[in-house]
């Protein structure tokens, strides 16, 4: 569904603001031809705006730049690996029972969290819409974020996501931050409560992470540090290597490994 378009008949992508307004118009020709809703592309696109506070944090993640202890410094590792212990022994029976389903064990997925929103205590305030539609529009990754927000365009359309959803400056919701096409991919419902909840749901958002992970070929019982078998999973999730390599670290940790 929304597979996106090619790339011969793609909106014009610009790198400021003075081309949106003329992309929002193409793009809504095109994702109603595409087979999206022509209420839905109303609804959507009349929502969003250029949004700056999104292309300065595309233009500005130096800490991924950084040595692993500047790192963990910056981003509060170990205060991660602290919290992260309280969290695996308050949420014992949610983190067994995602282990059982999925084969990932708690602590990487406890890193994962703390590292992306302090354990949901931050999701972002950036427009969810406006931020990956700017995406879409700008040069640099417009391909990779047309299909973002084709994936949007799918959630919006089954209810999963509201036009008024706030979250990071990339366009990431809930409190593993996944990105709208990890949402369709990989979204459970952790608590069985009959729908998926990224962002009000902590067992929703940890055992889609886990799914995510087996997805990108988390192997059951194997290890996750740099070299071994499951690496490539967390790898998966974040391209730079210092994060990577922090998440293994507090995971492993916290897993008393």
């Amino acid at each position: 569904m929304f597979a996106g378009i090619g790339a011969a008949n793609a909106a014009t992508c610009g790198n400021n603001s003075s081309g949106f307004d003329r992309w929002v118009g193409q793009f809504s020709q095109e994702a109603v031809a595409n087979g999206v809703s022509q209420s839905v592309v109303n609804k959507v696109m009349s929502s969003v705006r250029y949004n700056r506070p999104t292309i300065s944090a595309d233009r500005g993640q130096h800490s991924f730049k950084l040595s692993f202890d500047q790192f963990m410094a910056k981003r509060g590792g170990t205060t991660i690996i602290s919290r992260g212990k309280s969290m695996k022994r308050g949420n014992a029976a949610l983190f067994k029972s995602i282990e059982a389903r999925y084969g990932v064990p708690a602590g990487p997925l406890i890193a994962i969290w703390g590292m992306e929103t302090g354990f949901g205590s931050y999701m972002g305030n950036q427009p969810t819409l406006s931020a990956v539609a700017t995406l879409a529009y700008d040069c640099r990754r417009s391909d990779y974020f047309t299909d973002q927000f084709y994936a949007a365009l799918q959630l919006v359309s089954s209810g999963s996501l509201s036009i008024n959803a706030r979250g990071a400056a990339h366009g990431e919701v809930g409190q593993t931050q996944f990105l709208p096409r990890n949402v369709v991919r990989f979204g459970v419902d952790g608590d069985r409560n009959g729908r998926v909840d990224l962002v009000g749901s902590r067992a929703d958002a940890l055992a889609s992470t886990a799914n995510f992970l087996r997805g990108h070929g988390w192997q059951p019982g194997a290890g996750y540090q740099p070299g071994q078998p499951n690496f490539a999973a967390i790898a998966g999730w974040n391209a730079a290597t210092v994060y990577q390599k922090a998440i293994a670290y507090i995971g492993a940790q916290i897993d008393g490994q």
